[in-house]
């Protein structure tokens, strides 16, 4: 008999192409990873030291549908790569960051920049603006032993046919060794961890009834509507 009292919550996890399901433990963001995306945010491109915000496990969203969420009006695509880690631990050393990822997926940091945009003013936490419901569609995860380590491919977003980000992933400033590494220093990596890679430039907004297209060389392409 469990001593839980209440209702065990349900696990989180996302699918993985040819089977399974792939358990989430936490989801990290790194901002502001590509130099023209930093530009166009109104910051100085150059090398700093990387920072991340956090999303909720439960915010990965594999339905195909983004519900547009409540208390804004000003919600941003943000496409990126979600990085899935199989291991952890702590301190990992640069040379060895790869051996920790299971695979990858496309992604999308969906953000209510009207939310962000107060927090960022009053000197705030952003999870107002990034960490809320359906705000990470993602696609399955596909296995490194089947695409390999993703450190370059076109990455391209279309909102009705329209591209409106477009880049190429060996543009990140942080590529996803460095990510893991760093991360450890300050957190204990653990599998089950999820990284969301960073977002080129381009971001726009959406409203209800806009279907989006993310594609990745190497990952294909995912679409999803706005609901």
């Amino acid at each position: 008999m469990s001593d839980f009292v209440i209702p065990v919550p349900p696990t989180v996890s996302v699918p993985v192409a040819g089977g399974g399901e792939f358990p989430v433990r936490r989801v990290y963001c790194i901002g502001r990873n590509y130099a023209a995306h930093a530009v166009e945010m109104g910051h100085d491109p150059d090398r700093e030291p990387p920072f991340f915000f956090q999303k909720n496990p439960d915010d990965l969203n594999p339905t195909g549908e983004f519900p547009y969420p409540r208390q804004s009006s000003d919600v941003h695509h943000e496409a990126e790569v979600a990085v899935f880690l199989k291991s952890g631990g702590t301190d990992i050393p640069l040379d060895s960051a790869l051996d920790h990822v299971y695979g990858y997926a496309l992604s999308l940091d969906m953000t209510r920049r009207d939310l962000q945009g107060v927090a960022k003013k009053m000197g705030r936490p952003w999870e107002i603006g990034k960490a809320f419901e359906a705000s990470a569609p993602v696609g399955p995860v596909h296995k490194v032993e089947e695409v390999g380590h993703l450190d370059e491919g076109r990455l391209t977003l279309k909102v009705n046919g329209d591209i409106k980000q477009e880049g190429d992933l060996n543009q990140m400033i942080w590529k996803v060794p460095e990510m893991i590494s760093y991360l450890s220093e300050y957190f204990t990596l653990a599998p089950g961890d999820v990284i969301l890679s960073g977002t080129p430039s381009g971001v726009g907004p959406v409203v209800k009834g806009d279907v989006m297209e993310i594609e990745v060389e190497g990952l294909g392409a995912m679409t999803v509507t706005v609901t």
